[in-house]
């Protein structure tokens, strides 16, 4: 069986002695807030941000037939994957609805799979699942890796400062061995879904946090800051990055999150294909990812229902922030067909019956 318990990064441990305060959010030890969200926001939108991500569901896969068995259960194109390339696919369920989104790091003779923390043991009790005479072996291991990001408009100039022009060598969706200054690591560079630059670093736990360190020490010219989880999931929101659990599961597919850029029509079978093929050709997918800006104070990751004026069901809010930028609060949320244009106006109901006023809108939010 696989070890289930969350276990503290080093790399927050080490936030830790810098006097940063953490908390348990969903039995994971995370910081909150480093200096202020509007300081981290700021960072995120103008220079470049470290965030830990650790938690993350990890997974090793072996055998001769692992990477053409990842690509028979997701719904990306994977079997011609080359080596120290990545690629995003998303695992569905047998009704074409999330399981969760992941990462593949292709190394040739094994493949390493990075998902969300959230949903890491439901895609490893699910891959398990499938493997029944294929040669696979799958691995979950704890305390072997340390995974951080690096975000912003100022990311590739700053891990340049950190290793050199050889950065400026890996194209997009390619990883390579990286050694800097005695620091070895793995450098992953891709884009989010908003299409932002981004850098994820995978490393052994000793070398992830020495080249955290190194980071923190040598910030050069750069506007860098540490990024705590407010401060993401308020820029996730702001620019439509659906995450686990809130709008990757069970209950929406991907369709409806806008993540069809996971998806190849032309592949062939994978477990939930016939209903993603159907929708995308018979256009019966009925809502959308959008995003909603309140009227008046909203209660922070409250969840709320969606109406129009003569009291019809309009969509469900999944994510909710107040964000410095719009001073405002906003969220996202999946809205229905008939309502989604941008600056239709709605009703968000909370469990209490509270109605306030919302306005639906496209991404980016603009001010």
């Amino acid at each position: 069986m696989f070890d289930t318990d969350v276990k503290v990064s080093p790399i927050t441990q080490y936030f830790e002695t810098l006097g940063y305060k953490y908390d348990f959010i969903n039995g994971k030890k995370l910081i909150k807030v480093f200096t202020s969200q509007e300081e981290e926001l700021n960072t995120l939108y103008k220079g470049v941000g470290l965030r830990d991500i650790s938690g993350s569901g990890i997974l090793e896969l072996s055998g001769k037939d692992s990477l053409d068995f990842l690509h028979r259960i997701s719904t990306n194109k994977l079997k011609d994957l080359l080596p120290e390339s990545t690629a995003k696919t998303i695992f569905t369920n047998e009704k074409g609805r999330f399981i969760d989104a992941a990462v593949v790091m292709n190394f040739g003779d094994h493949q390493i799979l990075i998902s969300s923390s959230e949903h890491k043991q439901k895609i490893t009790n699910w891959i398990s699942r499938y493997i029944i005479s294929d040669d696979v072996n799958m691995n979950a291991p704890e305390n072997k890796y340390v995974l951080f990001e690096l975000l912003g408009p100022q990311a590739d100039s700053f891990i340049t400062l950190v290793c050199g022009n050889m950065v400026n060598e890996i194209e997009e969706n390619k990883f390579k061995a990286v050694k800097s200054d005695g620091i070895i690591f793995f450098l992953i560079k891709m884009r989010d879904k908003a299409g932002h630059l981004k850098f994820l670093i995978l490393a052994d736990p000793e070398n992830g946090l020495n080249l955290v360190k190194y980071m923190v020490n040598n910030k050069g010219p750069f506007d860098f800051n540490l990024i705590g989880e407010d401060a993401y999931n308020c820029y996730r929101i702001f620019t439509g990055i659906p995450s686990a659990p809130n709008e990757i599961n069970t209950d929406y597919n991907p369709h409806e999150a806008g993540l069809l850029d996971f998806v190849s029509f032309s592949k062939g079978c994978y477990i939930g294909q016939e209903v993603i093929a159907r929708l995308d050709t018979y256009d019966k997918v009925q809502k959308f990812l959008r995003g909603i800006t309140f009227s008046e104070p909203a209660e922070q990751n409250g969840l709320y229902d969606l109406f129009d004026g003569q009291g019809n069901e309009a969509g469900k809010i999944t994510s909710t922030c107040y964000s410095e930028k719009n001073k405002q609060n906003i969220g996202l949320a999946y809205v229905k067909k008939s309502f989604q244009e941008d600056g239709t106006e709605l009703f968000a109901k909370d469990a209490n019956g509270k109605n306030i006023k919302v306005t639906v809108k496209s991404f980016p939010f603009k001010k």
